[in-house]
């Protein structure tokens, strides 16, 4: 039986600004500027994290958490979440959600930490050293970062067959969740000079299976970081997705992928189309063409579009869901919603752009982008025209062309701030954003696996939480309510 379909995302923030430009300095600053609007900022525990354990059972070099990471602002936040600095990006990494509308409703939190988190740094700075932040996956200069998701499977589903199941959905899910790109950044793409692409980070990709996630990326990522107990899941970190500002597209993005590994888990592999015969050249191919026709080789000798890839995978999820009711993924209502979004954008895509504009982050832009450009009689070449690419992606709602495009809402916008502070009530992030938010001077650092207490005497104490599925309001709620204090808390958990 499929598991829970336990959901999150992780999203590293583009940066401009701050002071000499650097952006180390800057994210650090948007990230502390934050933190201390906290009773006392929470650390994160790396004790548990592992990057370097592969699911193809090889370890790339020791398992430790890259210098960088230990070394600058982490914070946990009240609803879950992890807001840290990665590399040289704001990352805000949403707590762990039951369904992928939840899941849309933490993503679009973490956006509003970030508009707090850039006004209250910038409040600090002088205005010609103010921050930007965007909402996108490169940097116009060849530099790429990213949206990642995460789903929990089965730990006995072989690995070999999540990758001959996903790589056809993940080479070919651009044409309705790809974000939208004006022109090239790496040589091998700048060659088909393309005045625009279906995805920010196709071009990005080098291979398809592999452990790395900013070198030579990997269709397929095999971190085997279960987060939880490794005899039971694993979590697929999926690192090829664009970072969406529609909505809609977010939650068919993580939807899709759910049903798809529910059934896998399910039913097996039976159902699934045949992979590319060459999936990165697919991918990147894929990306250049607006019009949806071009096709690719499949292993099975087949030629098909990006197109007919989805529309394969849509019908056999349908199918999945029709039979099973895809408890594992939500609720029957959320499931149809998904599917009825899922269609209705894939047809759109190749009938009707207008009536999905407002759904499908690439074409909203290239509406943008072309009116633009016919307006001013520009070339497909034209600076103006990435600089409204990069607009498109601002998280300053003032400057954000997403924001003044009609882009479909699902959650109301008292519900996202509610969010910011408030963890989901069906994972253990609840556990985890209550002892935050109840015992901030008690809780010294935290994870994903864990809360660490330090009382003041005596040895720290690390509580464990390795189901992702406990937790939960349900199994917590009384709990809280008869520990006004960490230690009632810590005793009633040892009793």
């Amino acid at each position: 039986m499929a598991l829970p379909k336990v959901v999150g995302i992780e999203t590293e923030f583009g940066i401009r600004g701050g002071p000499d430009g650097d952006p180390v300095t800057s994210s650090t600053l948007v990230v502390t500027a934050y933190a201390r609007r906290m009773a006392a900022p929470i650390a994160w525990d790396f004790d548990d994290e592992s990057p370097g354990r592969d699911a193809r059972d090889l370890v790339a070099g020791p398992s430790y958490a890259p210098v960088i990471e230990t070394h600058l602002a982490n914070a946990v936040l009240p609803n879950g979440a992890r807001f840290y600095v990665d590399h040289a990006h704001p990352e805000y990494s949403s707590p762990e959600c039951r369904t992928p509308l939840q899941a849309v409703l933490y993503d679009q939190a973490g956006e509003n930490v970030l508009r707090h988190a850039m006004a209250e740094a910038n409040a600090e700075l002088p205005p010609a050293q103010h921050i930007g932040l965007y909402k996108n996956n490169s940097d116009g200069k060849g530099n790429s970062y990213g949206c990642h998701e995460n789903y929990l499977v089965r730990r006995d589903v072989a690995f070999r067959d999540l990758v001959v199941a996903m790589v056809p959905h993940f080479v070919s899910r651009q044409v309705v969740v790809g974000a939208g790109k004006v022109g090239a950044e790496l040589e091998h793409t700048r060659a088909a000079r393309p005045a625009f692409q279906l995805s920010q980070r196709a071009e990005f990709f080098e291979e398809v299976v592999g452990l790395e996630t900013t070198l030579r990326r990997p269709i397929i990522n095999t971190r085997d970081e279960p987060h939880g107990d490794p005899s039971r899941f694993r979590r697929l970190h999926v690192i090829i997705g664009d970072a969406n500002l529609s909505p809609v597209a977010t939650a068919v993005k993580l939807g899709a992928t759910a049903l798809l590994l529910a059934a896998l888990e399910d039913e097996g592999l039976g159902a699934f189309p045949s992979p590319p015969r060459e999936p990165v050249a697919a991918l990147r191919s894929l990306a250049l063409d607006p019009t949806l026709t071009a096709t690719i080789e499949l292993e099975s000798g087949v030629a098909w579009t990006a197109w007919d890839l989805q529309d394969c995978l849509w019908h056999l999820a349908s199918d999945y869901a029709e039979r099973t009711g895809a408890p594992a993924v939500a609720e029957p209502d959320e499931v149809a919603f998904l599917l009825v979004q899922w269609r209705e954008m894939l047809d759109g895509v190749r009938d009707d752009h207008e009536a999905v504009a407002d759904r499908v982050d690439w074409v909203a832009k290239r509406r943008i982008v072309d009116g633009y450009r016919a307006r001013y009689d520009l070339a497909p070449t034209d600076a103006r025209l990435q600089a409204i690419d990069l607009q498109y992606h601002d998280v300053d709602p003032a400057r954000s062309l997403a924001a003044r495009v009609g882009l479909r809402a699902l959650h109301a916008s008292g519900d996202i701030a509610r969010a910011v502070s408030s963890p989901p009530d069906s994972t253990r992030a609840f556990f985890r954003g209550q002892c935050v938010a109840r015992y901030p001077d008690d809780v010294v650092a935290a994870n994903w696996d864990s809360v660490v207490f330090d009382l003041g005497t005596g040895p720290l104490h690390k509580v464990p939480t390795a189901d992702p599925l406990r937790g939960t309001a349900a199994l917590t709620a009384d709990l809280f309510a008869n520990a006004p204090h960490a230690r009632d808390l810590l005793a009633a958990l040892e009793g």
